[in-house]
């Protein structure tokens, strides 16, 4: 008879793959013209890396370490929230109430295959713009 598992393995975003997506995010968010704040965590959720630009937005921190969090914490973008609550009331009412939960665009799953390995997240532009600056980090570093 097997004993059974106590423990699993998982696998995680690296140092190095986190720092070079939020130096990316920044080039691209310079490209545009905007000044950002850009965290990577792992897939537990918990702060890899982190990039602040001169003169971004000071709530942008928390915001985009927060994007990460929830996109680390749920494996899909945080501008898919709208579709998930829907026209649920309760839904609609009571997740924007739970703290670190971001229901809007700049926030991203990493993956790595098939694994989640960690959440991009960006705020100080648009949530088009906190996206686009969140893939250019995640392509830069060779996620999908």
């Amino acid at each position: 008879m097997s004993t059974p598992a106590l423990s699993v393995e998982q696998r995680v975003i690296t140092a190095e793959a986190a720092m070079r997506a939020c130096e990316a995010a920044v080039a691209h968010a310079a490209g545009l013209g905007l000044r950002i704040n850009v965290a990577v965590s792992d897939g537990s959720g918990v702060l890899a890396a982190f990039l602040r630009m001169p003169g971004a937005f000071l709530h942008s921190v928390e915001i985009a370490v927060d994007k990460a969090y929830t996109a680390a914490s749920f494996g899909f973008p945080t501008n898919q929230w709208v579709d998930v609550i829907g026209h649920d009331e309760a839904l609609r009412i009571g997740l924007p109430l739970r703290p670190r939960l971001v229901v809007f665009g700049g926030g991203l799953p990493i993956r790595d295959g098939d694994a989640l390995v960690g959440g991009i997240g960006v705020s100080g532009g648009s949530a088009a713009q906190d996206e686009a600056c969140a893939r250019a980090g995640l392509v830069a570093a060779g996620f999908r």
